[in-house]
């Protein structure tokens, strides 16, 4: 009973990770190797920290050709969702933090982000195809209640007629409604609302600063009723935890008004393989073994898999299970696999006349 008592007061409840995994590009970093260390390493209560940094670019060039998309822009880095399989935890190592606590602690805050979209739509040589607003974070996380840097690219996206795909799982979203219905009209914006889950007490433990379920479904609904083109993505779907909702999800989010979905299967990249495997067997120590063997025996033996193609789908006989799954309740809620087609006919430069293509 101590030592469960224990376990209980140093997990860090509203986290998902649980400690700082490794940075592969720092060479000298501290950690704490004991919880009855000395006193020098007795933890403060975790809070966010919002960092403010000027970017030399917001938009980038997306060569992955199973992700769905040519070009992203994110405001943010790091997700205070703390979302505990994302695949963007990695990415933080870039800017010299761990793909850990400090990813769902530590917000870097792109100032400069709206400044920056303009002049990269201003150059003469971009020719309109979609960009994807949080291909790597939320954009709607938490930081954005305060900084608002989503809806001025929003705004500078609208005055461009320039067509965006988004992907969020916070109902944040709501408080764009009248741009996005304007954008809506014009066939300028597609929205994919992630819904993962509708057990709540698993919701709080794997996206822990995250909105419910059902809220999201209500995302679906308000948006769509108001002229958004709006879908549903189903991931990860977790074999053993959340991958037999799939189906209730489905048909949520299409009586809700989605009218296109997606979905991955959980891949374990990079630090992710630690954080997930370490959150795993704290939380569900009854059932830790089978879900970590099934995600193995869908990538070959390992957690992870990256091969093109494969590795958002899985393989063998689970994966496959969940692949057939998906398009079943697809087909019967009569959801598209794909977002409709966005217009870029007519991208403008303000003080340009009328379409440039």
């Amino acid at each position: 009973m101590e030592n469960e008592k224990h376990s209980e007061q140093i997990y860090k409840k509203g986290r998902g990770a649980q400690f700082n995994t490794h940075n592969k590009f720092l060479k000298h970093q501290s950690t704490k190797e004991f919880v009855e260390a000395v006193d020098d390493w007795i933890e403060p209560a975790i809070k966010t920290q919002y960092i403010e940094v000027d970017s030399k670019s917001i938009v980038n060039k997306v060569d992955s050709p199973d992700v769905g998309m040519f070009y992203s822009m994110n405001p943010y880095q790091g997700c205070e969702h703390g979302c505990i399989y994302c695949y963007a935890r990695n990415t933080f190592e870039y800017w010299g933090y761990s793909a850990g606590v400090d990813f769902e602690s530590k917000i870097l805050v792109k100032k400069n982000a709206a400044q920056l979209l303009r002049k990269f739509l201003m150059h003469p040589k971009w020719e309109c195809v979609p960009i994807s607003v949080s291909g790597n974070t939320d954009c709607y996380q938490p930081a954005e209640r305060k900084f608002r840097l989503t809806r001025q690219l929003l705004e500078v996206c609208n005055e461009f007629n320039q067509p965006v795909g988004m992907i969020t799982k916070n109902a944040g979203k709501l408080r764009d409604i009248d741009l996005l219905q304007e954008m809506g009209k014009r066939n300028l914006v597609s929205v994919l609302v992630s819904v993962t889950t509708f057990n709540e007490d698993l919701r709080l433990l794997m996206e822990p600063r995250t909105t419910t379920g059902k809220q999201r479904i209500k995302t679906i609904e308000q948006l769509s009723k108001a002229g958004v083109k709006m879908g549903v993505m189903l991931g990860p779907m977790i074999p053993g935890l959340n991958e037999h909702e799939m189906p209730a999800i489905i048909k949520a989010a299409s009586e809700a008004g989605a009218s296109f979905s997606a979905y991955t299967f959980i891949r374990l990249n990079g630090a992710i393989k630690f954080l997930f495997h370490d959150w795993l067997y704290k939380n569900f120590p009854d059932r830790a073994d089978k879900v970590w063997h099934l995600i193995e025996v869908s990538h070959g033996g390992k957690v992870n898999d990256s091969d093109w193609g494969r590795r958002m789908r899985g393989e063998g006989s689970i994966a496959k299970l969940v692949a057939d799954q998906y398009k079943t309740y697809t087909k019967k809620y009569g959801l598209q696999h794909e977002r409709l087609g966005l217009d870029c006919s007519n991208f403008k430069r303000p003080g340009s006349q009328g379409s440039l293509f």
